[in-house]
């Protein structure tokens, strides 16, 4: 399976950096086609609002970063991992600007779902989705849960179907078991 893992990390030396490289190293021995993209290496602008995406350059951001790059490594994935530690409450802001940045893997038009108004899939398929927290200072079990039933939300809002949430205190190894069962 191709997975797809966005990594927020802000610092390339943290413990949570070494301990995702271990995930990805044992999901890939399992066999799976993993890519890790490490969001503070790219250039991501961050999203305006210009809707751009959605009537100039459809299906893509109009900005000329690497948005279309992530959006197109999502949305090709059978498994989309978020990835970032957890500070002050929520993850990193790599991870936030990366995800605003995926609108344009949705139709600009709504439909009402489950009592909800969403916007329709602009795609016949969209990846399942994990999320991978590490809790910083202070982090308590309801920023965990906050953070996580966040995510969750703005995954059924891009039409991903979350599977798995876990935190970097598990083990490397049964992380990636968890994921690649999940999946």
């Amino acid at each position: 399976m191709r997975i797809t893992i966005l990594n927020g990390e802000p610092d390339p030396g943290s413990p949570f950096q070494a301990w995702l490289g271990a995930v990805a190293g044992h999901l890939a021995a399992a066999g799976h086609e993993v890519a890790t993209l490490d969001l503070r290496e790219l250039e991501l602008k961050g999203c305006s609002g210009c809707w751009s995406c959605w009537v100039k350059t459809p299906g893509e951001c109009a900005k000329g970063d690497d948005s279309a790059s992530v959006c197109r490594s999502a949305i090709n994935a059978g498994l989309l991992v978020l990835a970032s530690p957890v500070a002050m409450g929520f993850t990193s802001a790599l991870l936030k600007r990366a995800v605003d940045q995926m609108i344009p893997l949705l139709h600009p038009h709504l439909v009402i779902q489950g009592g909800e108004v969403h916007h329709r899939p602009r795609y016949a398929r969209y990846p399942r989705f994990a999320l991978l927290l590490a809790p910083g200072p202070g982090t308590d079990a309801e920023d965990l849960e906050i953070t996580a039933a966040m995510w969750t939300r703005l995954a059924r809002n891009l039409k991903f179907r979350t599977v798995l949430t876990a935190v970097s205190d598990r083990p490397a190894a049964e992380v990636a078991h968890a994921l690649t069962a999940a999946a």
